[in-house]
């Protein structure tokens, strides 16, 4: 995977992660029609739309049997965030959840494809 391509599979992590964050902080027990008047729904669909581009340029290069569980970084990315940002707690399940993630995902990495 060139430099490139790893710079644009992390952007998909982020954009993944900011759209999942913007739709938790808009949502709420409103009717369907109520949400569409937030602004955070329709940043929330921008980062999906720009996520989903830059997804299929990251397909068009890196074989999906490596880019696609790298993307399950973004599990560890939302835990932090639903702590950091959202102020969730998170327990040592989670925390090991998220390290055992990471190190899957550094295992598939080194493959070297």
């Amino acid at each position: 995977m060139t430099p490139a391509m790893l710079i644009l599979l992390l952007f998909c992590i982020v954009a993944e992660a900011a759209h999942e964050i913007c739709f938790k902080y808009a949502a709420d027990s409103s009717a369907p029609l109520v949400l569409m008047k937030r602004p955070l729904i329709w940043l929330a669909i921008l980062f999906w739309g720009i996520y989903m581009v830059a997804w299929i340029n990251v397909l068009e290069q890196v074989p999906l049997s490596v880019a696609f569980p790298v993307m399950s970084l973004v599990y560890v990315v939302i835990v932090a965030a639903g702590a950091l940002i959202l102020k969730e707690k998170v327990n040592v399940r989670h925390a090991v959840g998220a390290l055992l993630i990471t190190i899957g995902v550094a295992c598939i990495g080194l493959t070297g494809q």
